[in-house]
């Protein structure tokens, strides 16, 4: 009986905002029917059906209260909760995300980052995940075609890993077709062989291959300046400087509460102190025990290893020609837009056609 006093007492109080006025009276006002039915909701969030069609303003108190309230935490709750958001709102839920160095996260939630839509900039630095990761099986999905900000470095990635990745842009022109920044530094598996898969980026604009295992560095420098206009920097670039990327969006405050309670589940018992305790008794002598720090070494590149590509942006200086000359000049240019067209259709069917059993098998997979 004691408890569902309690429990009717609490539910009482819950619904009124006490204050005191300048005479020091206590004083309580009802709280309005929106915050009631918020609060209520929030609490068992992970039972609505959809939030499809629902006011994102709306919407985005209620994530704050669920968030407020730790919900998105929870092992089972917190996924399928996660998902009713992330499927109706897609990027306003999040747009960045920033993972550097939280392979201990990944591994925790990994399917809550999976449920994640619509990225613009996602950053895996320091995550030592390699070829076979799940993770990175999932950036060739739908899903994240929208991914233009990509940092990979330090991953374990070899050339095997980068075929996975370029496949569906190779061939079905589906996955990461929009991307325009790519980091794949810190990865010495991945050699000239590698470069060669990441041709199928048209629209790549910044490009860094610092501390790979190239062979040829003049040879793939050449390479990608001239099929996919990239030119090699001799300054390192803005566009793959930490600072830049960072976790966006509703769920900004849900990465943070996932990093503390990995954080928290590493720190040691409280049973450590009793079980000195009993050693000191016993008059044996203590073993020394730290706390294993996780966190990854960053490598840092040379500066002579500096290998970051960026495509210029060609602006005509020319002076105007005479009307003759421009009207010659435009034949000359219609015709040889029309010959390289020609040309690219008979290159893309015979890609198409030569293709290794490798590359058939990845593809059957999706």
């Amino acid at each position: 009986m004691n408890r569902e006093d309690d429990r009717a007492r609490r539910q009482r109080t819950d619904h009124f905002i006490f204050t005191y006025t300048k005479e020091g009276n206590l004083r309580y006002s009802a709280k309005s029917l929106f915050s009631l039915v918020l609060g209520y909701i929030s609490d068992n969030v992970d039972h609505i059906d959809s939030l499809i069609g629902f006011p994102e303003q709306i919407a985005e108190k209620l994530f704050s209260a669920a968030e407020a309230r730790q919900k998105f935490t929870e092992p089972v709750t917190g996924l399928r909760a996660l998902q009713k958001f992330t499927e109706a709102y897609g990027s306003l839920v999040l747009c960045s995300l920033c993972l550097r160095n939280r392979y201990l996260v990944i591994s925790e939630k990994l399917e809550e980052i999976k449920s994640f839509r619509e990225l613009t900039c996602l950053d895996l630095s320091y995550c030592k995940l390699g070829d076979e990761h799940e993770l990175l099986e999932h950036l060739t999905k739908e899903a994240l075609s929208s991914v233009e900000r990509l940092l990979l470095k330090d991953n374990s990635l070899s050339d095997a890993g980068l075929r996975r990745m370029t496949a569906p842009v190779r061939v079905l022109k589906k996955g990461l077709e929009n991307l325009l920044v790519l980091d794949l530094s810190c990865n010495p598996k991945i050699t000239d062989v590698g470069i060669g898969y990441l041709l199928s980026f048209k629209k790549l604009n910044c490009l860094d291959i610092s501390g790979t295992g190239l062979k040829d560095v003049d040879a793939v420098i050449k390479r990608l300046q001239m099929q996919i206009g990239l030119v090699h920097s001799k300054v390192p670039l803005k566009e793959f400087d930490h600072s830049n990327c960072k976790t966006e969006g509703w769920a900004e405050q849900t990465v943070l509460q996932w990093e503390q309670a990995v954080t928290e589940a590493m720190k040691p018992q409280d049973n450590l102190r009793s079980r000195v305790a009993a050693l000191r008794f016993y008059g044996k002598t203590r073993r020394i025990e730290e706390v294993v720090k996780c966190t990854l070494v960053e490598p840092e590149t040379k500066a002579s290893g500096n290998l970051q590509f960026y495509k210029e942006n060609v602006e005509n200086c020319h002076l105007p020609l005479k009307k003759e000359v421009a009207g010659s000049h435009e034949l000359k240019n219609n015709k040889k837009r029309a010959l390289a067209e020609q040309e690219r259709e008979r290159t893309s069917k015979q890609k198409h056609l030569c293709l290794t059993v490798e590359d058939w098998d990845l593809l059957n997979t999706y």
